[in-house]
């Protein structure tokens, strides 16, 4: 079977490619067999037989040069012996056959030649290859035949996207320091010449501001993207998975069985563009802070930190053969909020009844790690097993420069980590947070009050005191006595045993409740209702009090790093942090922090709250705070510097001196109501004047459905709050009055892809993953809307067509084969001479001649063609023949009647008409 034909430029050959992988070279004036057979993959058979079939050939191109031999390309035709081979397009020149592997299967190949005529020396210099999941340009000029180096971003999908952000008018400075460590990670043996497809024309930037896009894949790695105006070019790919030991089999992985696929998945990014510090959580419930530089450094060990963080402390019974301390009392210091700082040990262990304890989801190398030019990694934050529970994901995180702060929470608590000293400033469960001011009231009730936990610390709701976790012991683990009796401990031993088959049901159905999560690939923030029932069933350790787990499976869902008023009282702005919870609670925690320089290193930050609760309906989605004339107040950052290389004195006095940049209102300024916080949530806005803490302004935003996604962005030299409904719907408020500016039906939430990617940035642009393999942006500007027709740019555009191949007389008469002839050059004015009135004129008709006229000023190669072309346009002749005598005819019947008329009113007078 014949699969694809492909001429010679001179008309004389063809060759054809066939279903066994051989091709068949034929000649035109011999049509009875072929001029010439070859298996290019076959192997020769010693006693002269045929070559053993291979892969069919599915397409080949027979391209001619002046100066050498014909380019044969082909695709397929490989031998069947060659299993689990890639894909390959063979490059046949002369007597070399170079084979060229291709990543994807090829799904078409174009070649590219100097000249658009098909009847001249084709000089071919590149090779188009269209793959399933990229597009290919092969240098044929070149040994080797390297490939150009693609400038389009046609590897978004190499690994499937899992989270995406976008960040609108950012320092000048970035897309250059990434593009600049980008370019290092290209890999050698491109062409040296440029990218040969230079059709089009960009369009008109008007955006005079840059635009980043971050986007987290399954894989582990994340893709800086330059987004400005319409383009979308990759600027830099950060792997995130070099810094964990691979597991080589499936014996050598017993601790990611928390997900069963892409245990270095990317769920969450956080990324302060200022001092280029980035932080990513992962779905393994491990974080990773990474500090931008543009030295390359050798890491001998990894920093890395193992948080133990627990759901409910009442809930987690120590393993057996442990000895209790006395219980201290919990203090009644004037302070009720006094936290105390946790520290955690990195070591492994399993309890007494082989329960997984204290161990990570992944192993971080411990052998020295070369880090590239670009994102380097400072601290690794693992969290552990408890008890043969695994952790849970990660639902919010946020950094902070300034304060050298890293924070994140999940439905089990929150946990702040000091990644200047590397070490743990706060572990608490959410319960904790509230101290005595729970409005869920959830203290150790009957049947529980008689028991003393293990856990991150033991609570007392009324007084606030948190007892560190080395101090709590489980009452039961110390209770083994030489004089129980024989009945007691064959009783201990049944209970032992139904509370290990207990605990290995618990650990399927929490891993089937993993899988389904990882296969939704739906953070917890967006289904708090999901969250608190599925969760609390399949994680909770407690076999009573079913109520209270429901309504204690609170997860942190928002954090938001500020200087502002932490209460009522206050008169000046302090560091805090605001945390928000999927029951509509936020929470602020104050941070007290050393001076800066050497001092901050050495002197511990404090960290208490600060008993400020505020309360909204659903979920909290996102914080800001403006100050008195309704700008923004970003959090505050420190400027970027490179930290690998040593300061001078100069530099290091400075940096003592240097404060974290920050716009806070001055505290001087003689103003009762000196800054604003705004609230989303899932149902509703507010505003709130601080230090007061009175709502000025509040909007129901929805009633029936719930947001997805709401920012607080820049728009129009103004502050707005940008949200996305799950009923398809964006809407925008006014701030801080929260009135409504936009309610657009847009898209219906169709699946949960839409939900993990979409975002707003400033400047009233959106956007979200569409399909897998596909960006969708947007905007809400009308100022963008009116400008876009002039950014997009230009597929087509005009140029000069080539001169054609010129033809020698001798050539034209020996050389045999059809040639291309213009009727006008024939019979026409130039070549005949102008034409005698007494001849007929041929005028072209309607439509069909001028048909005629273009098919035959064409390439015409073939003599059937020609032949065919010579009949069509005697039949048109024939045609315009038998019109004129139809024409004559009417004529004459014109005249007759005409004359009969005349006849009739010849000898009438004018007033007998």
């Amino acid at each position: 079977a014949i699969h694809s034909v492909a001429w010679h430029h001179e008309g004389k050959q063809f060759i054809c490619s066939h279903s066994d992988g051989t091709l068949t070279i034929w000649n035109v004036k011999s049509p009875t067999k072929p001029f010439q057979t070859i298996t290019p993959h076959g192997k020769q058979m010693k006693d002269g037989k045929k070559p053993e079939p291979c892969k069919p050939i599915l397409k080949v191109e027979y391209k001619t040069t002046r100066a050498g031999e014909p380019f044969i390309i082909l695709s397929g035709g490989l031998s069947y012996d060659t299993v689990g081979r890639r894909p390959c397009l063979t490059v046949m020149h002369g007597k070399s056959t170079a084979v060229l592997e291709m990543d994807y299967s090829i799904v078409d190949f174009l070649t590219l030649c100097e000249t658009p005529y098909p009847n001249d020396f084709q000089e071919p210099y590149a090779v188009v290859v269209l793959l399933e999941k990229d597009l290919v340009l092969i240098d044929l000029a070149q040994n080797g035949y390297p490939i150009f180096e693609n400038p389009y971003p046609l590897t978004i999908h190499e690994s499937p996207v899992t989270c995406c952000e976008y960040f609108a008018d950012c320092p000048v400075d970035l897309i250059p320091a990434l593009y600049s460590v980008g370019a290092r990670q290209k890999r050698q043996g491109y062409s040296k010449k440029e990218w040969p497809i230079s059709g089009g024309n960009w369009g008109l930037i008007t955006q005079s501001y840059p635009e980043i896009i971050i986007t987290g894949h399954a894989d582990g790695s994340i893709k800086f993207w330059d987004a400005s105006a319409i383009t979308l070019q990759v600027l830099y790919k950060l792997k995130t998975a070099k810094v964990f030991e691979k597991s080589r089999n499936k014996d050598d992985r017993p601790n990611t069985d928390i997900v069963d696929e892409d245990p270095y998945a990317i769920q969450i990014i956080s990324w302060c563009p200022e001092s280029r510090m980035l932080c990513v959580a992962g779905v393994s419930a491990h974080v990773i802070i990474y500090r931008f530089s543009k030295q390359e450094v050798t890491t001998e060990v990894i920093p890395m930190l193992e948080v133990r963080l627990l759901y409910e402390i009442n809930d987690v019974e120590s393993p057996d053969g442990e000895q209790v301390p006395p219980l201290p009392t919990p203090g009644t210091g004037s302070n009720p909020q006094s936290i105390v700082p946790q520290s955690h040990p990195s070591t492994s262990s399993s309890s007494s009844d082989g329960l997984r304890d204290n161990v990570p989801c992944l192993k971080v190398k411990n052998s020295p790690l070369k880090q590239s030019p670009g994102y380097q990694t400072e601290l690794v934050i693992q969290l552990v097993w408890v008890s043969g529970e695994p952790p849970q994901q990660i639902t919010s995180l946020a950094v902070n420069s300034a304060y050298g702060l890293v924070v994140f929470g999940n439905c089990n608590g929150i946990a702040m980590v000091d990644y200047l000293q590397k070490t743990v400033l706060l572990n608490l469960g959410t319960i904790e947070l509230y101290g005595s001011n729970d409005p869920y009231r959830r203290e150790p009730r009957s049947p529980r009050k008689t028991r003393q936990p293990s856990g991150a610390g033991l609570c007392d709701i009324n007084e606030g005191t948190v007892v560190p976790e080395d101090r709590c012991k489980s009452p039961t683990s110390g209770s083994g006595s030489p004089n129980n009796s024989d009945d007691d401990q064959k009783m201990n031993n049944f209970i032992e045993k139904v509370k290990t088959k207990s605990r290995k049901f618990s650990k399927m159905v929490a891993n089937d409740i993993a899988k389904m999560s990882r296969k939704l690939s739906l953070p917890t923030e967006l289904k708090p209702d999901l969250d608190v029932k599925d969760n609390s069933f399949s994680r909770s350790r407690s076999s009573s009090v079913t109520s209270i787990d429901k309504e204690s499976r609170e997860a942190i869902s928002a954090l938001h790093f500020c200087e502002t008023f932490t209460r009522k009282a206050d008169t000046s702005p302090s560091p805090c942090l605001w945390v928000g919870t999927t029951l509509g609670t936020v929470l602020v925690i104050v941070l007290n922090l050393p001076p800066g320089g050497e001092q901050r290193l050495l002197q511990p930050v404090i960290v208490s709250p600060s008993g400020t609760i505020l309360r909204l309906k659903g979920a909290i989605l996102r914080m800001a705070f403006l100050d008195t004339t309704g700008s923004l107040v970003p959090p505050a950052h420190e400027p970027w510097r490179e930290h690998n290389v040593p300061e001078d004195k100069d530099e290091k006095d400075k940096s003592k001196k240097r404060r974290p940049v920050s716009v806070s209102p001055s505290s001087s300024q003689e103003i009762s109501e000196n800054q604003y916080a705004v609230i989303c949530s899932e149902k509703q806005a507010k505003v709130i004047s601080l230090p007061s803490q009175n709502c000025i302004y509040k909007q129901n935003i929805t009633e029936t459905s719930f947001v997805l996604r709401g920012d607080i962005v820049s728009l129009s030299n103004s502050i707005c709050l940008a949200c996305f409904c799950a009923n398809g719907h964006i809407m925008t408020f006014s701030l801080p009055s929260l009135r409504p500016l936009l309610d657009v039906y847009y898209l219906p939430l169709t699946n949960m892809r839409i939900a993990r990617t979409f975002c707003f940035t400033n400047n009233g642009q959106a956007l979200y993953l569409v399909s897998p393999t596909e960006i969708q942006r947007l905007t809400y500007s009308q100022e963008t809307c009116e400008n876009l027709q002039e950014m997009l740019g230009e597929l087509f555009t005009p140029v000069e067509t080539p001169e054609a191949p010129n033809r020698g007389f001798f050539k034209g008469l020996f050389g045999g084969g059809a040639q291309s002839l213009d009727r006008e050059e024939l019979f026409g004015e130039s070549a005949s001479g102008k034409a005698s009135r007494s001849l007929a004129q041929h005028i072209p008709g309607p439509g069909g001649i001028e048909g005629v006229k273009g098919a035959a000023s064409g390439v015409v190669g073939e003599l059937a063609r020609a032949r065919l072309a010579l009949d069509e346009r005697g039949q048109k002749l024939g045609e315009l023949e038998e019109k004129t005598a139809a024409m004559l005819y009417s004529a004459d019947s014109f005249s007759k009647h005409a004359h009969e008329m005349m006849l009739k009113y010849k000898d009438k007078k004018w007033y007998q008409f």
